[in-house]
């Protein structure tokens, strides 16, 4: 199993930056299992939706149009470890934020049904 827990949320002010931390815990026999890795959002009463991916296994990096040029999402992988740089932060930018993994990307990388493994989410609140 792959166990997820985020740290790093909180309240900013619009236009500042906020860092998001997961750290996945990879039961043995599980290697690999976090090999696709990145965050979602929820934000009140809305649908959870895609942020940011990342595929250790082709190097890249996905992005939802929204948060594209604003937030950069980066591996630790070493340390099982995926972050998310938010810069310029909207007010529409708040939400819970959720990481999560599974062994293989899906065809649609930000579609949220494919993946395995969920930490319990962080707040983030952007305020004007």
């Amino acid at each position: 199993q792959v166990h997820l827990v985020e740290s790093g949320g909180g309240s900013v002010q619009a236009g500042g930056s906020l860092r998001l931390s997961c750290v996945a815990s990879v039961a043995h026999g599980y290697t690999g299992s976090d090999a696709c890795m990145g965050w979602f959002r929820q934000p009140p009463e809305k649908e959870r939706e895609g942020v940011a991916i990342s595929n250790a296994r082709s190097g890249s990096e996905y992005y939802a149009a929204s948060v594209q040029g604003r937030f950069i999402v980066s591996r630790d992988m070493a340390e099982h470890t995926v972050f998310l740089q938010m810069n310029s932060l909207k007010l529409e930018d708040s939400a819970v934020y959720y990481c999560a993994a599974a062994p293989f990307c899906p065809d649609d990388k930000l579609d949220p049904r494919d993946y395995r493994y969920w930490g319990r989410g962080a707040q983030v609140t952007v305020s004007s």
